[in-house]
């Protein structure tokens, strides 16, 4: 027999781009947001990332002791826990912080399987978990930086906010959302570095804007729209955790569809729920429906009908 032929498992199409090197660009992107939140909120913002960090990796490496398997070098659970520490306000108990850690890694990830293997955002799943075990906590922005309502919350009684100092940063909220220009930095180099691209940032903004000129009450104003798209967590969302490659449809059409669920959700949490936010449970609700998602926009196979006769010439 020939021994140019060669069986082996799939994958047979091998690329060069790594768990580790996507990761790594995942953290770097997340920089400017971070370095952004320790200068705006102080010491403490650095604490809770560092708690949620050390929480998620020491989790991990524990839980690969057991399994005797590690998987810590692949950076997910570093990126896991920058990504719930920028979710968090800066006043949360410590001891709080770490639990979440502890949840997103060991029921979200490893209990599932591992990277790969979970079925929603780790980081997102943890947000949403102290959230309904500790409300006023999480929802605690008065710092000493400070005082008063978020600018989202404030947009929903009514009030006037300040569309540059959202843009900027200069407003209460958790400790990765407030600057909009960090963010869109971060997100820059995911897109340069083709980590993400457009299709569900742009479908899932696109999408919430529309939704919130029809629905919000002020049509398509645009220091209304621009405070909406500036303000809670919506960027940070959108670019870094609705593009997570495992919980995001990996059809062409699915990732469109996906992000316009995520804009109708965010926009009927936002404009009809009783809180001003609804990026989190938007984005959780979604990864929920990617296999349905997966399944409707499959793509038919070559030569082949829905019906399954083969195509005559």
């Amino acid at each position: 027999m020939s021994e140019l032929f060669k069986v082996s498992s799939n994958p047979h199409i091998r690329s060069k781009v790594t768990t580790n090197g996507i990761m790594l660009a995942v953290i770097i992107a997340l920089m400017p947001a971070t370095g952004f939140g320790i200068y705006n909120f102080g010491p403490r913002a650095l604490a809770v990332i560092m708690v949620t960090i050390g929480s998620t990796v020491l989790t991990e490496f524990l839980f690969g002791l057991y399994r005797k398997k590690m998987t810590i070098t692949d950076l997910s659970a570093v990126v896991t826990g920058l990504l719930l520490a920028l979710n968090l306000p800066v006043t949360i108990p410590l001891w709080m912080a770490a639990l979440g850690g502890v949840f997103a890694i060991l029921v979200v990830k490893m209990l599932f399987g591992g990277l790969g293997q979970n079925f929603m955002n780790p980081a997102l799943a943890a947000r949403c978990f102290l959230l309904i075990s500790f409300p006023t906590a999480m929802t605690a922005f008065e710092c000493d930086a400070y005082t008063g309502a978020t600018p989202l919350a404030a947009l929903k009684a009514g009030e006037q906010v300040n569309v540059m100092d959202m843009v900027i940063g200069r407003t209460a909220g958790t400790i990765g959302e407030t600057s909009v220009i960090a963010l869109i930095i971060g997100a820059c180099i995911l897109i340069l570095l083709g980590i993400i691209d457009l299709r569900i940032p742009g479908s899932y903004i696109v999408t919430f804007v529309l939704f919130v000129g029809l629905f919000g009450g002020r049509g398509f104003d645009p220091a209304y729209i621009s405070a909406q798209l500036a303000g809670g967590g919506l960027m940070l969302g959108a670019f870094f955790m609705a593009t997570d490659y495992v919980t995001r449809p990996i059809t062409v059409k699915g990732q469109y569809l996906f992000g316009i669920f995520l804009g109708i959700m965010t926009g009927i949490f936002r404009l009809f729920g009783p809180g001003a936010e609804g990026v989190s449970y938007a984005i959780i609700l979604g990864n929920l429906l990617v296999p349905l998602i997966e399944r409707i926009t499959k793509p038919t196979a070559f030569g082949y009908e829905k019906g399954g006769r083969h195509h005559e010439k």
